[in-house]
């Protein structure tokens, strides 16, 4: 198994996404042959100094049913140091799957020799990505024992793979949206309880994007560890402590009746109306939100996390932007936070977001604009850390 405390040295995982084969839901609802390189491609600048349409190195459009893109694309993320991918794994109501076949074929295929973990994207499919149609595609229903045990049994033919990565020795599965499951105690201990049938001691779950962090509702008996699933966690993290610093300013001005020139903390956002867009955009700093990863949360629970950059006006152009980003600043921010994990002895183990979200603007894979840059700062960064 692909163990990530193997050694003393850390450990990145990017989150991979499967989109970029046909597949019949998304030629019925999307139009035919569409793939995550359709939004990618007809994305136009909104604004002076908008890098888009983000354009993949020599147009490297490629299709996830050919092997040797995956091979290639495993053998550059192992030879840029990426420990491994986090594959999205869409699985619906009644077991109905949908872009499996990328991961099921790596399955088959030990050429594509990277280590690799799943993450459950829990929601319904719908047409929000143009950002008015809600119609569903595929709905999401967690069913009972036997729609569990089936899941599982899916499961188990990665976890039972020596690619698959594990945390002393229980395969790493990560679950989107845990709030969204109605019987999620239940599910989670028929898991557990299950999995030791097939020669493991438990499953090895984390919290990818959720409020369980935020709520004291949600309890955390049923995972091990919150990943800080950036940039999304970070910006919910500044907001709360920004709402509760108003209620505090708020409370402090009716008790003492003084006026407060300016707020203690500004979270720095703007929008932006963009001509022919019925919503403005949100913008953000990516200065800001590398700040507020670094003064962000440490404990034995959390898994920390990075982001190359975010822009998904390919998906929606009401979408919202960080400006200001580029290679070497993530690269800085990459060697702040594995300084701190190494004072705060943090589980050694950063996901990135992501490998290959070329439509959300987030991917290490190499563009015509950067390049290799995003994988050559993130090298240097844990080659600087595993120094010592």
């Amino acid at each position: 198994m692909a163990e990530i405390l193997s050694n003393n040295k850390i450990k990145t995982i990017a989150f991979y996404l499967p989109q970029y084969h046909a597949i019949p839901e998304n030629d019925k609802f999307w139009g035919k042959g569409f793939t995550e390189w359709v939004n990618t491609k007809k994305a136009t600048p909104l604004f002076e100094g908008h890098y888009q349409p983000k354009v993949p190195l020599n147009e490297n459009y490629y299709n996830l049913l050919d092997d040797d893109v995956k091979i290639w694309q495993a053998n550059l993320a192992k030879k840029y140091g990426v420990f491994g991918f986090c594959y999205y794994h869409y699985w619906f109501k009644d077991g109905k799957k949908l872009l499996e076949k990328p991961l099921e074929q790596m399955l088959q295929n030990k050429d594509v020799d990277i280590p690799f973990c799943m993450s459950w994207a829990n929601e319904n499919w719908s047409k929000r990505w143009d950002g008015g149609n809600q119609e569903i595609i595929a709905e999401q229903d967690y069913g009972t024992e036997d729609d569990w045990k089936k899941h599982l049994l899916y499961m188990v033919q990665f976890f039972k793979d020596e690619r698959y990565i594990t945390l002393n020795g229980d395969p790493v599965f990560l679950i989107y949206k845990p709030e969204e499951i109605p019987d999620l105690h239940r599910m989670v201990t028929y898991w557990q309880s299950e999995i030791k049938k097939f020669g493991f001691n438990r499953i090895c779950l984390m919290i990818q994007n959720s409020g369980w962090y935020f709520s004291p509702s949600y309890n955390d008996r049923d995972f091990d560890y919150q990943v800080k699933f950036e940039p999304y966690f970070s910006k919910q993290y500044a907001e709360k402590d920004l709402n509760k610093i108003r209620r505090l300013q708020i409370a402090y001005r009716i008790l003492k009746k003084v006026k407060l020139e300016k707020p203690i903390y500004a979270f720095v956002k703007s929008r932006k109306k963009v001509a022919g867009n019925d919503k403005p955009l949100s913008i953000f700093s990516y200065d800001k939100e590398c700040a507020d990863i670094l003064n962000g949360p440490h404990s034995q629970k959390i898994v920390q996390g990075l982001f190359t950059d975010w822009d998904n006006t390919a998906r929606r152009k009401n979408g919202f932007v960080f400006k200001g980003g580029n290679p070497e600043k993530f690269g800085n921010c990459a060697k702040a936070l594995f300084n701190q994990m190494r004072e705060k002895n943090d589980l050694p183990l950063v996901f990135i977001n992501a490998w290959n979200e070329w439509a959300e603007g987030a991917y290490l894979e190499p563009d015509e604009k950067h390049g290799y840059a995003y994988l050559e700062q993130l090298q240097n960064a844990m080659e600087k850390y595993n120094r010592g």
